[in-house]
This record gives C-alpha cells, structure tokens and sequence, in this order.
C-alpha cells in the first residue's frame, strides 16, 4: 500500500497491495439557499481491467466508515487472538 502522489484534482491517492487507486476528496456544492457537503471515495478498478466503485457520503456516514474501517483494522490486526471471520454490515 502506498501513495503515489498527487491525482489530476490534487488528491493523494492511496494505491493497494493489488493495484487499485482509492481517492478520498470533499466535494462541496454552494447553491444559496442550502450549501451541500459530502465525503467522496473513489476506489478504482482493479489491474485486470474489473470495474471500479464511487460513493459519496455525508460527514456523519464518512465519519462512521472511519470509525468500522479502524475497528476492522485492529480486528484483523489480532486475527490470530480473537479471529477475522465475522462482517460488520453498514
């Protein structure tokens, strides 16, 4: 997993242990009367030409995603302790 610099819209992308590009960027649309903020994840397709996936999340959704994506982190990071098998669903 690495960075590889910074993407045409200035984000630093995250590359996988598999190829595949994810970009987290903040998207804000400003109409008048009711500004629009959301979290944006661009995961790209993988090497062997697989499609890829975009989602836009609100702050309180990213944040959540933050808070599973760090649990499932710690549990796979003890997997051999307390195991790895069981999903979280969101």
């Amino acid at each position: 997993m690495a960075s590889t610099g910074l993407d045409a819209a200035g984000a630093i992308p995250l590359v996988t242990g598999c190829g595949r590009r994810i970009v987290v960027k903040c998207l804000r649309l400003a109409p008048e009367e009711r500004p629009i903020s959301r979290v944006t994840l661009d995961v790209g397709g993988h090497q062997d030409g697989g499609p890829g996936v975009w989602a836009s999340l609100t702050v309180s959704e990213a944040r959540e995603l933050a808070r599973l994506l760090i649990e499932r982190a710690d549990v796979a990071e003890h997997a051999p302790e307390t195991g790895c098998a069981e999903a979280t669903a969101v």
